[in-house]
């Protein structure tokens, strides 16, 4: 790497020598710290900055001989970088496009760097041939990658989830027993940034339209997610029908060999993965795929383990397919499966109240979330509103109106979704939650959850599903969606105490 390389230098599958290198760490969180101490491994020297950091990692910096420099205003990075002329820079999702210290970076020709490409720079030294799956999506990845890992570990293989799901991808590569296969769940953020990895098997599993804040547009959100299948060796996996993302597929620049791997609720074709008479079948990883299928499992095994909802055979069917391509066994796919179960927060039932099934899917961050969990119900009562993130919910309001019994809005944009149902479903009834809070405390936002909870009560009847699907962020209001979804379970069940 040469003082100022373009990024276009960057050879996926080339190692590169950082030894002897000034390298700059954007953010300094579990993931950042983790670079940085990669980063002096490899020889280079390492500045971290950032708005703020927690002591012991700025104690454990100074330790293995980085060197820490708070900025004092949000953009102050960028003042810092040019006294510190780095050869390249190691990037957080924190750290926008438009920030200006990576404008910087853009303008001066450094490289941005990811924690992932870090690792895969360790995997080429240490010369370990573990495999990446690679996962991304607007809606669906943990419970994925959760389940492929299952699969692979059930089939005898040393794998690791990691990524996104809240495992740094460097923890893993450092870990002195190498793994089979690395199971990497990638957000836009990371793959906007991302140079220089060529994993075993991708996919995007959908797209649809979130964090329009953070990458200017669509446009740029789509980008940004087809790069998950660039440089990819073995299978790009992707949803039949989806013609954005079959688009992804046919434009990447893969390694020679690669195939596309369909996968389909409908009859899969040659080179699929999809479901005949009920049986999820195989006809992409078997020889004789030309005339036969290979049974993985079956559609009532699925619904026996609490899987049976569109969007979670979609996930399991993509997940059979990265599987298979790195080698698992049907048998140990079909005992995956029905030993797994969904993380919370993800269209799971709290309780039923006379007559009234409650469910919190408060990990529906945005519109093509909610829409799945909406959909799922016949008649529902709907729990919606937080930090839109620039989102449009115009869209889905328009097309599920006819399945609501009423609304409840709540958070930070609420006035906008008022305005979206008065005008295109002034026949649903709805609610506005005026109590506010804010992250971190408690008992604020319990009471949210509880004036939330006792609108939807008043509104809904004996068959309904009252479903928590905000459709939009936490953060205005809540620490993150796990803990929206604990606080409004704790008001169902109060409720419920109070019969």
């Amino acid at each position: 790497m040469g003082e100022r390389d373009d990024e276009t230098t960057w050879v996926p599958g080339e190692m590169i020598d950082l030894a002897g290198r000034r390298v700059a760490v954007l953010g300094l969180s579990v993931t950042g710290f983790s670079a940085a101490d990669t980063l002096v491994e490899l020889g280079a020297t390492v500045l971290a900055t950032g708005r703020s950091a927690g002591a012991e990692h700025i104690d454990l910096l100074g330790v293995i001989g980085g060197t820490w420099e708070p900025s004092a205003r949000d953009g102050d990075e960028a003042d810092i970088l040019a006294r510190f002329r780095p050869d390249a820079v190691v990037v957080s999702p924190g750290f926008r496009p438009a920030h200006p210290a990576v404008r910087w970076a853009v303008e001066h020709g450094v490289p941005l760097l990811t924690d992932i490409d870090l690792a895969w720079q360790v995997q080429l030294r240490r010369g370990l041939a573990t495999r990446w799956l690679c996962v991304t999506g607007t809606n669906g990845k943990t419970t994925t990658v959760e389940m492929a890992g299952a699969m692979l570990a059930e089939s005898g293989l040393r794998a690791g989830c990691c990524g996104n799901i809240g495992v740094p991808v460097l923890d893993l590569v450092r870990e002195p027993d190498p793994y089979d296969v690395l199971v990497v769940e990638l957000s836009s953020f990371q793959l906007h940034y991302l140079r220089g990895i060529s994993p075993w098997a991708s996919v995007c599993l959908n797209i649809d339209a979130d964090h329009l804040d953070w990458h200017g547009g669509m446009a740029a959100y789509a980008a940004a997610k087809a790069r998950v299948y660039e440089h990819t060796q073995e299978a790009c996996v992707y949803p039949v029908g989806d013609e954005r993302v079959l688009r992804m597929v046919e434009e990447a620049d893969v390694v020679e060999g690669c195939r596309a791997i369909g996968v389909t609720r409908g009859a899969p074709a040659i080179g699929q993965i999809g479901v005949v008479d009920g049986v999820v079948a195989d006809r992409a990883f078997i020889a004789d795929r030309a005339t036969h299928a290979q049974e993985i499992t079956t559609l009532q095994a699925l619904a026996e383990h609490g899987l049976a909802l569109p969007h979670l055979v979609d996930d399991a069917l993509a997940a059979t397919a990265l599987a298979r391509s790195a080698g698992a066994e049907p048998a140990a796919i079909d005992r995956a499966l029905r030993a797994f179960r969904p993380d919370g927060h993800r269209l799971a039932p709290v309780a039923e109240v006379d007559g009234v099934m409650w469910i919190d899917d408060s990990k529906a961050t945005n519109p093509h979330a909610a829409r799945v969990a909406v959909e799922a119900f016949d008649s529902v009562v709907w729990i919606v509103g937080g930090m839109l993130k620039g989102l449009d919910l115009a869209p889905l309001v328009a097309a599920e109106h006819g399945r609501l019994r009423g609304a409840v809005v709540v958070g930070a944009d609420r006035s906008g979704v008022l305005d979206l149902f008065a005008r295109l479903a002034p026949e649903v009834p709805v609610r506005e939650v005026t109590a506010q809070a804010r992250p971190g405390d408690d008992a604020a936002g319990a009471a949210v959850m509880r004036e939330a909870v006792d609108a939807a009560a008043g509104l809904a009847r004996p068959g309904d599903a009252v479903l928590l699907a905000p459709a939009a962020a936490s953060w205005d209001q809540f620490v993150s969606y796990g803990r929206r979804g604990d606080l409004f379970a704790a008001a169902v069940h109060r409720l419920e105490e109070r019969g």
